[in-house]
């Protein structure tokens, strides 16, 4: 009974506390922006725009909720729904810290891998069940995308696994006791930190939703809450990219002095700032660009860092 209260209140801290990053990101994303790009961010709404977010929530609630007279009902619905649940799943075989964990599974990176797939599922869905052909190609766009970088965000971190032999993430961890992985598996870093802008379809990889080419792609058709867990669900991800780049390449909670929870938070934030930097900083290329830089590249450059990797840990035992 004291176990399942624990799991209990484990799975509503970790809920809250992520949800309550993905809401705040909003505003720290639009002050990072506008200090990088030399504007006036939100300063409007409370002391130094913070209860911009507050404003928006409200906002998106009392918003019409719009189903397109055309549109499958049931399948447009349930989109949203999708990338919010299989993100969320992911969190849940994340190691924050030493014991804060909803389920450390010895196959946890898998896990992490397939619900990420199935997220697909939530663009593609979304786009077609709105008979528009501008979410329609958002949605073909998207499908494209995300299954063409989640198999070299796969290959990317396979070194990783080599190298600590196993998929746990707490064991993932613990072997970065002497030496964080980022160091011998820099390229496999590089690439899952490419893979993972991509999958969360963030700038410069925002290709599925371009405003100057498909109005918004995907989500064109949606409004009120259901655009809201599109929204949500984006930031969401880019809080699972950097989470996971933490844990996986620069030794997640392992640090000096600090408290375990404080490193990892720390490792995380600053990865969720780059993602920012990223949108401040680099345009967008054309579809046939990304997918190209996918195959012709980065494809043969997962292959080679696993076979190298691969060779040098059997050379080793």
């Amino acid at each position: 009974m004291r176990e399942t209260i624990i799991h209990i209140v484990t799975v509503l801290v970790v809920l809250f506390v992520v949800l309550n990053i993905a809401a705040g990101l909003i505003w720290v994303e639009r002050r990072l922006l506008a200090l990088w790009q030399d504007r006036y961010g939100p300063n409007r709404v409370g002391p130094f725009g913070l209860l911009q977010v507050a404003a928006d929530t409200i906002k998106l609630f009392f918003k019409e909720d719009w189903v397109p007279p055309f549109a499958d009902k049931w399948v447009f619905i349930l989109a949203p729904g999708i990338v919010m649940l299989t993100v969320l799943m992911s969190f849940t075989v994340l190691t924050f810290a030493p014991g804060i964990a909803i389920a450390d599974l010895n196959i946890g990176l898998l896990f992490v891998l397939a619900m990420s797939s199935l997220g697909v599922y939530s663009v593609v869905l979304g786009g077609w069940a709105s008979d528009n052909k501008y979410a329609l190609l958002g949605g073909l766009r998207a499908a494209a995308q995300m299954l063409s970088y989640e198999v070299f965000m796969g290959l990317s971190l396979m070194g990783v696994v080599l190298m600590a032999g196993s998929f746990s993430m707490s064991a993932i961890v613990e072997a970065q006791r002497k030496m964080w992985f980022v160091v011998p598996q820099f390229l496999g870093f590089v690439l899952f930190l490419i893979a993972g802008v991509a999958e969360t379809r963030r700038l410069p990889f925002d290709i599925p939703e371009a405003e100057s080419e498909l109005v918004a792609g995907f989500h064109s058709e949606y409004s009120g809450m259901k655009f809201g867990m599109f929204f949500v669900g984006e930031y969401v991800g880019v809080v699972l990219i950097s989470a996971l780049i933490s844990i996986l390449f620069f030794g997640g909670w392992l640090g000096p002095v600090l408290p375990p929870i404080v490193w990892f938070l720390i490792k995380m934030f600053f990865f969720i700032g780059f993602f920012i930097l990223l949108r401040a900083a680099l345009p967008r290329p054309r579809f046939d660009q990304l997918m190209d830089w996918g195959w012709k590249l980065m494809l043969p450059l997962a292959l080679a860092n696993l076979l190298v990797t691969g060779a040098i840990v059997l050379a080793v035992r």
